[in-house]
């Protein structure tokens, strides 16, 4: 799995995380609702200790062909049904998810700005400096 491949997964779980929040606020008053959240980094963190060696660059991602498991690694909604909130069954804790919503729009702005850093470098690199 290249950089940019690497990049591309995790915005496409940021995406993901970001309409799970919103749907668990938009739940957040229905009865028996379980909220969800979304596995990426744990499966990512998992397939890259199985990986020979990995060399990582200067922001921890890795370089080169690290393993064919990263690339099988992709985010997977799971839903948390081993806690109740309230009293009708529903799990949602508002504040949670709303500082959950925050840091993962923090997350994904990072990785946006880590996309454009690299494609500005490269047309530095192709129409020279």
């Amino acid at each position: 799995m290249n950089t940019m491949q690497l990049l591309q997964s995790s915005i496409d779980a940021a995406d993901l995380r970001q309409q799970v929040y919103a749907n668990n606020i938009a739940n957040a008053n229905t009865p028996n609702y379980k909220r969800q959240d979304v596995e990426f980094e744990t499966y990512f963190q998992q397939a890259l200790g199985s990986a020979p060696q990995a060399q990582m660059n200067e922001t921890h991602i890795p370089l080169g062909n690290t393993s064919a498991a990263l690339d099988s690694v992709t985010p997977t909604v799971v839903t948390d049904d081993s806690s109740t909130v309230d009293n009708n069954g529903n799990n949602v804790d508002i504040t949670s998810e709303m500082v959950d919503l925050a840091q993962n729009q923090v997350r994904y702005d990072v990785l946006m700005q880590d996309v454009s850093d690299r494609f500005n470098r490269m047309q530095t690199a192709i129409q020279g400096g």
